[in-house]
């Protein structure tokens, strides 16, 4: 590949100081951290969930109802991506992040209080839906909003670098998650994991929460916001959003589709894969993710910075025909190798979703302007998780089950690549420009 060609352009606004940048960097660190330690809890503790909110169902449609509740939560996603993307939009972006990450951790520290079924009967599973739906509204402005205020701080030459940060942040987060998983299983019986094992990590949401948010009050809002407020922003962005920029959402919700499932299927669901489909141990299961997930961490910064050299455009079609010819022969080979071989497959599928990964927030960030590109961003990219990544692990154990093949997933993830290539086809390359304003 060579580099992106173009008439150098000057900076859209002056380059913040290495100190504001910085806070800038662990201010939006933290809030995706929370979100999906959150999530990479439920899924690697999935099998203890469904023991101790459907117990009286077989193991696999216990495993489906958990994986119902944590797709259900998904729907409302893309409702309160327009919420706090319109909130965004017209408020500022830090003053819509330091609210989302206040409901969002607290909601996360209320699923270790829900009693189980022994105690509370069918309420038990309906209080984790309702505290789950609470948590999809308020984490659905956080991935936008947080890649949104990196991209508009950024030097326009390492936008792609800095807003990697972002799934990085989601990456540590699954990786904290899956090691204190992990933990848990190792030291804990079945029954003290039961009992009380499984709340401890959601404990810790509380505190992680209120350092995030004290993190983001101490910030002034983006350059490129105060910019749009002293020119009088329009006050219904979701209405310019909607007549100006359908193209726009088409293909923002057609690249994301394969980071939805990619991200869920590899990085969420593939402990639960291994143990139950393939007869990994949990411990090495987990152990082995903790690998992929530091990997992946390494990876994506690499993926951000190249998508600055090479284009948006080129990173993400390459991402997406990498998918498309070897999801399925490294599926394949996972039944067929010893745990150093599963290991290096999930370290080379997962440099693979960095392609995707560490350039997809700086590209939706571009392809949308300033006055919509909180509200844009967030709801193409929680429509399309929506859809396809909150209910990647519950399709993906469905379609096992109905076609008796343990190669399905690797079928869907294939599935979503293509989507995303075509989508990338129709797009027009961000890289090296400045960052539009209407």
């Amino acid at each position: 590949m060579q580099p992106t060609r173009g008439t150098p352009t000057q900076p859209s606004h002056p380059t913040a100081s290495p100190l504001i940048l910085r806070r800038v960097v662990a201010a939006s660190f933290i809030g995706n951290f929370v979100e999906w330690f959150d999530y990479a809890v439920y899924g690697y503790l999935a099998t203890v969930i469904a023991r101790v909110f459907f117990p009286e169902t077989s193991p696999t449609t216990g495993l489906l109802a958990t994986f119902a509740v944590f797709a259900i939560s998904f729907v409302i996603r893309p409702i309160g991506g327009l919420v706090w993307g319109h909130f965004g939009d017209r408020i500022g972006r830090r003053t819509a992040l330091s609210l989302s990450i206040l409901i969002m951790s607290g909601a996360t520290f209320c699923i270790a209080l829900i009693p189980g079924y022994a105690q509370v009967g069918l309420l038990a599973p309906v209080l984790l839906l309702l505290v789950r739906l609470v948590q999809g509204f308020s984490a659905s402005g956080e991935y936008a909003g947080a890649s949104a205020f990196l991209a508009e701080y950024a030097p326009d030459n390492r936008r792609g670098l800095y807003t990697s940060v972002v799934p990085a942040s989601t990456a540590a987060g699954l990786l904290f998650g899956s090691l204190l998983a992990a933990l848990l299983t190792g030291v804990m019986s079945h029954a003290q994991l039961d009992s009380w094992g499984w709340r401890l990590p959601f404990l810790l949401a509380a505190p992680l929460g209120l350092i995030g948010r004290y993190i983001r009050l101490r910030l002034e809002d983006t350059p490129k916001f105060h910019e749009l407020e002293l020119r009088e922003q329009s006050n219904a962005p979701l209405r310019i959003l909607f007549t100006k920029h359908r193209r726009a959402i088409a293909i923002a919700f057609g690249v994301t589709c394969l980071n939805a499932v990619g991200f869920y299927l590899l990085l969420s669901y593939m402990p639960t894969y291994l143990s139950t489909e393939l007869g990994v141990g949990e411990t090495a299961s987990f152990v082995a993710s903790a690998i992929t997930l530091t990997c992946y961490i390494g990876f994506i910064f690499g993926m951000g910075a190249l998508s600055d050299r090479f284009g948006r455009k080129r990173v993400l079609i390459a991402a997406s025909i990498g998918f498309a010819v070897l999801t399925i022969p490294l599926f394949a080979a996972l039944g067929t190798v010893g745990i150093v071989g599963i290991v290096l497959i999930q370290i080379a599928l997962s440099g693979l979703l960095t392609m995707n990964d560490g350039t997809l927030p700086v590209f939706l960030a571009e392809i949308f302007p300033t006055r919509v590109r909180y509200s844009g961003f967030a709801f193409s990219f929680n429509t399309a998780n929506a859809l396809f990544g909150g209910t990647a692990p519950f399709v993906a154990t469905l379609l096992i089950h109905l076609s008796g093949s343990k190669l399905a997933p690797a079928a869907y993830l294939v599935v979503a690549a293509l989507v995303a290539m075509v989508s990338m086809f129709l797009a027009r390359e961000t890289c090296n420009r400045p960052l539009a304003d209407d």
